[in-house]
């Protein structure tokens, strides 16, 4: 997939090709050798065509010059203390590597095609050398360009090159941030790139997951499942004629589309992508919320790929953030692109297959095997408890309050909801079986209600007040 480079690189490239260089001075002075400028000029500044077939004819020649051989330097060797050379050969590198893929497989017949390059990325701490930026455009060339998968690509010079995206996706500037999301989609082009993506996921998955966070109007200690929480206080404008956060709508395709080339990996990392980033519900309101039929058909495409794929799972969740609901509405528009119909239905269909022979406990059950625990309608209802109750403590031999226990042991910073609602389900059970204090004391249910009394938010504290309440009453009425 092909995408029209950012303003800003494309900008810093046309600059440095129209700059003057002084050629032979520069082989008078050693920078370069006679041979090297030949070859330069032979493709500087002439028809595409030419410049292919001149450098198909010598990709040896050619090979040798970017990367050096046997007893023969690089022309950035030889260059590297002329700073307008080496950024005009690093531009000239990059056209040739997009526009002729020979040359890519050809500089990988180096012992080390990566030699020169890598230390150019920690070229300076300056942002405005522009040296890593083109050097990180020349290597994310080099092998999307090849497809290259081998040790010295995946295991060497990828998580650097990785890392180095990651910090312009840190930027506060939209058009460096673009860059970098923009080169990680050149740069997934197969498992093993995908899935050292993965392996990196501090840094190039999670700036990602915060730029559509902002993009879904979420601050920062907001967690994606207090989205459908109707007490949330966080400030939802959505796309209703700009983005949460200052999100521009193409840098949003943008992440949204590296988003969908990592869910090719859906059924391995699936799991977990949902439970460190909460990413089905997340996806859910920002499909509610998205403008343009090209965002919505990644959304819904990723989201297909996620569920399908991890159906036991996360399709509870899917149930829990409403996406059927959503996926309904969704059909109600005048939809053109045919991609996005065909996900839709293939979505809808998975969810209404999985829903049709689901009772409330069974969602009650997922909820909580998901991990994450919002105000959905049975965490109330006092004929669902009634009737469930013991069902929940007794069933898989006592796998849900298990559940439940190591869900209250987490501290929940960016979601206090959680301890709140699982205190009134704690409470719940007590009040339905109180004989069964016993199985939740045995987990540390009790001492765990008895640690949130004391803590800040006042809704968990009225929640755990009213369960140790409850298991008080009942304690003293069978003395």
């Amino acid at each position: 997939m092909s995408l029209d480079p950012p303003t800003y690189l494309a900008s810093l490239q046309s600059n440095i090709r129209q700059r003057p260089i002084p050629w032979d001075g520069a082989v008078r002075a050693g920078t370069l050798t006679d041979d090297q400028l030949a070859k330069i000029r032979a493709v500087d500044k002439v028809r595409k065509e030419a410049r292919k077939q001149t450098i198909e004819a010598d990709l040896d020649g050619y090979r040798v010059l970017f990367v050096g051989g046997p007893g023969e330097k690089s022309v950035l060797e030889l260059a590297a203390k002329r700073q307008d050379v080496v950024q005009y050969i690093l531009v000239l590198l990059s056209d040739l590597l997009i526009s002729i893929p020979a040359l890519s497989k050809a500089l990988f017949k180096a012992s080390d095609p990566y030699q020169h390059f890598l230390p150019l990325l920690a070229h300076s701490s300056n942002s405005d050398d522009p040296i890593p930026l083109l050097t990180s455009t020349v290597l994310a060339s080099l092998m999307a360009s090849s497809r290259d998968e081998s040790a010295a690509t995946v295991d060497k010079a990828l998580p650097s090159l990785y890392s180095y995206f990651s910090s312009l996706t840190k930027s506060t500037d939209a058009g460096l941030q673009d860059i970098g999301v923009q080169e990680y989609s050149r740069l997934l082009y197969s498992h093993a790139t995908r899935q050292q993506f993965w392996d990196q996921r501090s840094e190039t998955v999670a700036p990602l997951i915060d730029i559509l966070r902002a993009a879904a109007g979420l601050g920062k200690d907001d967690s994606a499942a207090s989205l459908w929480s109707s007490n949330t206080s966080t400030n939802r404008t959505g796309f209703e004629g700009s983005l949460g956060g200052g999100v521009g709508l193409q840098l949003l395709y943008h992440v949204l589309l590296v988003m969908w080339q990592l869910s090719f990996e859906a059924e391995a990392i699936g799991d977990d992508l949902n439970d460190e980033y909460d990413i089905v519900s997340l996806y859910t309101w920002l499909l509610r919320l998205s403008p343009k039929e090209k965002t919505t058909r990644l959304l819904v495409s990723t989201l297909y790929n996620l569920l399908s794929t991890n159906q036991n799972t996360l399709l509870p969740t899917a149930v829990l953030a409403r996406l059927p609901l959503i996926l309904q509405n969704l059909t109600s528009r005048q939809l053109t692109d045919p991609d996005l119909q065909e996900d839709l239905t293939k979505l809808r269909e998975l969810l209404a297959e999985y829903t049709k022979t689901k009772t409330t406990f069974d969602e009650y059950v997922g909820e909580v095997n998901s991990g994450h625990l919002r105000w959905s309608p049975p965490h109330r209802n006092t004929v669902f408890w009634a009737e469930n109750a013991r069902k929940i403590l007794e069933y898989e031999n006592g796998e849900v309050v298990r559940k439940l226990a190591e869900i209250m042991k987490k501290p929940w910073d960016n979601d206090k909801a959680v301890l709140a609602i699982a205190c009134n389900d704690i409470y719940c059970l007590v009040r339905e079986v109180p004989e069964k204090r016993s199985q939740l004391e045995r987990l540390g249910l009790k001492t765990r209600v008895m640690e949130l009394m004391g803590e800040a938010d006042e809704n968990v504290r009225w929640e755990s007040l009213r369960a140790l309440g409850g298991w008080l009453k009942y304690s003293f009425d069978t003395k």
